[in-house]
């Protein structure tokens, strides 16, 4: 079956930077978009990017354009968000998930296959 893994969350002050990784297996990784999201207690799951399939094309929430970089390696079956200039807002849970759909941006909902999530603090 799917299984993805994240890694690489931890504690940073603010203006720093972190590197996320997922590790996919179960099918063929080069097939599906991912996608990166993050959510916080008490409030929804937000989307932060996602990155096609063969990573051609990228896309990103408005609040992370410009510090965040998705990437993959279809090769290691894994994704990546590259985060820099860390705010305190940004922490959260970060998940990484997997889409069958064929949008640049799938919605939640046509993500099939989640992460267990990967704790990011920001101190100020």
């Amino acid at each position: 079956q799917v299984q993805l893994v994240e890694s690489g969350g931890g504690l940073v002050q603010a203006g720093g930077s972190l590197r996320l990784s997922c590790a996919a297996s179960g099918r063929t990784f080069s097939w599906y978009v991912m996608g990166w999201f993050r959510q916080v207690p008490g409030k929804e799951r937000e989307f932060v990017a996602a990155i096609s399939s063969k990573g051609l094309s990228t896309v990103y929430a408005d609040s992370v354009k410009g510090r965040f970089t998705v990437s993959r390696d279809n090769v290691k079956n894994t994704v990546y968000l590259q985060m820099n200039g860390l705010t305190p807002e940004d922490t959260a849970v970060y998940y990484c998930a997997q889409s069958d759909s064929l949008s640049a941006r799938p919605t939640l909902a046509e993500y099939g296959y989640w992460g267990q999530g990967t704790q990011v603090t920001v101190s100020s």
